[in-house]
């Protein structure tokens, strides 16, 4: 043996444990992903021009602050990034054991909404109003019923049994119910996506898998039977069905839509072009829920294109993060925050055009609202956490 090979394997003894590890745990900032770092960044610098576009002109003709969105679409994504930075920056595999607090800590203020300082905006009873901020508790619950479900599927080191599938569903009952009291569909909507992915990636049998499918279908028939989903959310729900919507009723949103998007054509309109259904604030919710119409409409064909490319390579990155994770818990987290990107892009692009529902998903990065976009930065921060800490 040279004497190289000699001092080397001294040398990796010191500490006891090898240099790499030693090295990569005192520095984890040396393995960032820079394209998941740019693509959030990207994302969030469409999203302001979007609302900006899709906002302008009616604020200008109701005599108000023409960037007022704008500029608290800037703030947002500043709250964000700082929440983006403290999740990174603590190690991940510590919310394992805070899981339970994880829970709670979104549990709680689910009942505050439903208490009577919950405010009510068009009907629904969804937000806590913190003055300049309205606290929406259903978007981080997103959150936390990854985290806890990760946590929880992590124990069974891919052994998934009946009964941990049962504690998995309760423990989303139980949030689902609060939040269908507001009521947020879209977001119970987010909850059954999140629990089929984590479950399948956890390890669970194919035939305990079909079986959930199965109960999932009996449920929707008994609660739209039942009459335990209101009127309307029915009919929202079954217009995209009918293809020739009441325009004066539930299809008047759907139809607005698809003509944005269609009169779009390959280039669009342009950001500030006038006279369009943007500009004359024909579609509701444009710059929420329904903000990919001004990018179908003003950037067309290409601009849409553009931006699902994005969203593509973003939940690749998080596909890839799970796969190079250190641990399953790792793991978990990444497929699940990577199942809630794909979920809301595809529905809520989806109900834009006619071919999924209208369930009050917003787009993520894109649409406007702080409580949406804080959570989708503490999501792109776990992913960074866990890309950051693979090789300790």
């Amino acid at each position: 043996m040279g004497a190289s090979g000699i001092f080397g394997e001294a040398v990796d003894r010191i500490g006891g444990e090898p240099i790499p590890s030693r090295f990569a745990r005192k520095a984890p900032l040396r393995h960032l992903d820079p394209a998941l770092a740019f693509i959030t960044l990207a994302l969030a610098a469409y999203g302001a021009v979007m609302i900006w576009s899709a906002t302008v002109h009616v604020q200008t003709r109701a005599g108000l602050d023409p960037n007022a969105y704008l500029t608290k679409q800037v703030i947002y994504i500043c709250l964000g990034l700082a929440g983006f930075l403290v999740v990174s920056l603590f190690d991940y595999r510590y919310l394992k054991s805070l899981a339970p607090i994880v829970y709670g800590t979104t549990l709680l203020p689910l009942l505050v909404v439903l208490s009577p300082i919950g405010t009510t905006v068009q009907g629904a009873k969804r937000w806590i109003d913190l003055g300049a901020f309205n606290l929406q508790p259903s978007e981080f619950a997103k959150l936390a019923v990854i985290v806890t479900l990760a946590a929880y599927l992590a124990e069974r080191k891919g052994d998934v049994r009946k009964r941990d599938i049962a504690v998995c569903c309760g423990l989303v009952a139980l949030q689902g119910a609060l939040i269908y009291k507001e009521p947020d569909l879209g977001t119970m909507m987010v909850f059954v996506a999140l629990i089929a992915a984590l479950l399948l990636v956890a390890g669970t049998k194919l035939r305990h898998m079909l079986g959930l499918v199965v109960l999932g279908v009996v449920a929707i028939a008994i609660v739209v039977q039942t009459g335990i989903l209101a009127q309307y959310q029915v009919d929202r729900i079954t217009a995209f069905l009918d293809p020739n919507p009441n325009v004066q009723s539930v299809g008047y949103n759907l139809t607005q839509s698809k003509i944005a998007i269609g009169s779009g054509g390959v280039r669009g309109k342009g950001i500030e072009g006038k006279n369009t259904q943007t500009s004359l604030d024909y579609v509701p919710e444009q710059h929420t829920d329904f903000i990919f119409t001004a990018v179908g409409e003003q950037l067309g064909f290409v601009g849409s294109a553009v931006l699902l490319g994005l969203f593509a390579l973003l939940i690749w990155r998080a596909l890839r993060i799970a796969s190079i994770s250190r641990d399953l818990f790792g793991s978990l987290i990444a497929s699940g925050v990577a199942a809630f990107w794909a979920f809301q892009v595809f529905v809520n692009v989806g109900m834009t055009m006619g071919i999924m529902p209208i369930a009050g998903i917003p787009l993520p990065f894109i649409s406007f609202g702080g409580s949406s976009l804080l959570t989708n930065f503490i999501a792109v921060g776990l992913l960074m956490n866990v890309h950051m800490r693979r090789y300790v």
